[in-house]
């Protein structure tokens, strides 16, 4: 029954919801200012906007304050818009900001510090459906003689228009500049390099020997596997020619790291849209969603769906003429991460499983080498093996030491103290020691608390709090003759059996964390086996000590038995044997039944390790 219970209590704590991440819904674009695009990994649109801007007058005078106002363009329209970015540029340089905005409703609007200059763009402060905003816009007292105001309105995730160009306002006295009309993001922006279809599957001829691979199963080839993420690369003249393949929903990726962190890193992403394959680069500033990089630095993209695989390929510079700290060099040596996802409409979600690190940093231009990696961190892997064997082996040997062998070795003493005692006092020591290291090893890994592990880490909490509670309790328990011996007993009862189930919990929610995903569903099933046999052998050694699984008395009644076969007068005799040796065979069938779990046991957890050291 215990362990059907356990089993309903993983099931229901399994059922985790997927948090998705949507671009900028809270308006704080700052990473689009210059180029005023959003990061959407589509193009703008090139259709006439159907929003008005206008300013409540076109002269101004330095320290003058105009209004500036974003609608929709007919009364009644459909056309409301979810967010949008404002900015005032030198007329004759669309490249320079000037002056500096007051909010009018900060409900729907707030500033952004751009160009160094706080207060220098308006944006949205959520993605709510709205058909009107306005602002105040400050003239500084070193405006230029005229300035434009360009606007970008998203609608929809893949309907937006960047730089709309807004009317023209000059100092008093200035002949007004003409207003630049073009519409769409072609404002300072770039173009997308076409894709080119790929005509067959990568394969891995030649990894190691032409070309560097990294790959997930290790040695897998994706021309027969399709279940194999996989990233080749070499240097073709002053280019790094990449192929990246994987079987995913919506994306596939790898990043370049100084460490094993993720966080300012060089990221390049296979994202799906439809019946087609974007290759774009990104990067990250922390532990955020990656943020595709307006310039195009991919060259010769290619690309193809079959099966479910994304693949595509393409080439970069091995040095970019920009110094952009964002995009690394490839003369370097990194760590390379994979990633693979789910993206709708061309976003891209969460990576669904801990990204593949390769064991070691890579110079990407180096010789070739068929590398190896682990989705699973080196401290997440000893927080998995450290608990496994606290709470899988060492507490459930030192519950039946306690439980059943009270009145063994009784002419037999260890330090001063009971045999039982002593090894049931070590074992939960060992216990209490595995418990308190195994659980610091995952904050050092985030570096505090893991807000996407679900339950589990609560539930971790709550196994560290009775792991400590109990031997405190212990330091206080009275003498085995006092009259309230009883309250201690069924007290350290309790909280240990309390602290064995949620633990058991735990770790079944443990094995199914991103950060240490042990292959399903066998991994599961060893589990299960090894909480089913501590039951059985508890079962049995509970029967066996309550009387109905006596083997002494069946195996007295033998022995009476064969006496009496073997009388030479064949009457009945009464064969009474030593009370010591009645007790010697219960206590060597207790022996024989500890050695028999221990040994599964220890054989099943064994291979637990094994599958952790894999991952």
């Amino acid at each position: 029954m215990e362990v059907f219970v356990k089993t309903g209590v993983v099931l229901v704590l399994l059922l985790v919801c997927l948090e998705t991440v949507i671009c900028y819904p809270d308006g704080k674009v700052t990473e689009a200012c210059g180029d005023m695009m959003p990061q959407h990994r589509h193009d703008p649109s090139t259709k006439a906007p159907p929003y008005n801007i206008i300013v409540d007058n076109i002269t101004f005078s330095p320290g003058d304050e105009l209004k500036v106002t974003l609608s929709v363009a007919a009364t009644g329209s459909t056309a409301n818009f979810r967010g949008f970015l404002i900015e005032a540029r030198n007329a004759e340089n669309l490249d320079e900001t000037v002056g500096s905005f007051k909010l009018i409703n900060s409900a729907i609007s707030q500033l952004l510090h751009c160009s160094d200059k706080d207060g220098s763009a308006v944006s949205h402060t959520s993605d709510s459906h709205k058909t009107e905003v306005q602002v105040i816009w400050v003239a500084p007292q070193d405006s230029p003689p005229s300035v434009q105001f360009l606007v970008t309105v998203v609608r929809k995730y893949k309907d937006y228009w960047v730089k709309i160009p807004g009317p023209v306002v000059s100092q008093n006295g200035v002949a007004p500049t003409p207003a630049r009309t073009t519409i769409g993001g072609s404002i300072g922006t770039k173009t997308t390099v076409p894709s080119s279809l790929l005509s067959q599957s990568f394969t891995s001829e030649g990894c190691g020997i032409r070309k560097s691979c990294l790959r997930d199963p290790a040695g897998c080839d994706p021309q027969n596997d399709v279940s194999c993420h996989f990233l080749s690369f070499w240097t073709e003249n002053r280019s790094v020619m990449f192929e990246l393949s994987g079987p995913a929903e919506g994306y596939v990726s790898f990043a370049l790291s100084l460490d094993k962190w993720m966080g300012n890193d060089d990221i390049y992403m296979c994202i799906r849209d439809i019946d087609k394959v974007d290759a774009k680069a990104a990067y990250v500033l922390g532990r955020t969603h990656p943020v595709i990089s307006s310039e195009s630095v991919l060259k010769d993209t290619a690309w193809r769906l079959s099966d479910g695989v994304i693949q595509c390929s393409f080439s970069r510079d091995i040095h970019l003429p920009t110094d952009d700290p964002k995009r690394f060099s490839l003369d370097q040596p990194y760590y390379i991460f994979m990633a693979h996802g789910r993206a709708e409409d061309g976003r891209t979600h969460r990576h669904d499983r801990q990204p593949l690190i390769s064991a070691n940093q890579k110079l990407v231009t180096g010789p070739p080498e068929d590398l190896s990696g682990s989705r699973s961190p080196l401290l997440i892997k000893y927080h998995g093996a450290i608990m496994l064997i606290a709470w899988m082996s060492t507490v459930s040997a030192g519950v039946i030491m306690a439980r059943y062998f009270k009145l063994d070795w009784p002419e037999s003493n260890i330090l001063g103290q009971k045999v039982w005692f002593q090894l049931h006092r070590m074992l939960m020591t060992l216990t209490v020691l595995l418990t308190l290291v195994g659980f610091v090893l995952p904050f050092m890994y985030r570096g505090g608390w893991s807000k996407r592990a679900g339950i589990h880490p609560y539930l971790g909490c709550v196994v560290m709090a009775l792991t400590v509670i109990q031997p405190v309790m212990a330091l206080f328990r009275p003498a085995p003759d006092a009259s309230r011996r009883y309250i201690f007993n069924w007290m350290h009862f309790g909280t240990g059996t309390l602290a064995q189930i949620v633990a058991v919990v735990t770790v079944f929610l443990g094995i199914h964390q991103q950060a240490l995903l042990l292959p399903a569903p066998w991994s599961t099933g060893v589990l299960a086996s090894i909480v089913v046999w501590f039951v059985v052998a508890d079962l049995i050694l509970e029967v066996h000590r309550r009387g109905f699984l006596s083997i002494g008395k069946y195996f007295r009644n033998f022995k009476i038995y064969m006496e009496r076969i073997n009388s030479e007068d064949k009457e009945e005799i009464l064969f009474v044997p030593a009370e010591n040796e009645t007790y010697s065979t219960e206590s060597c069938f207790k022996n024989i039944v500890l050695a028999v779990y221990l040994f599964g046991n220890l054989g099943l957890l064994t291979f637990l390790l094994w599958t952790i050291s894999e991952v």
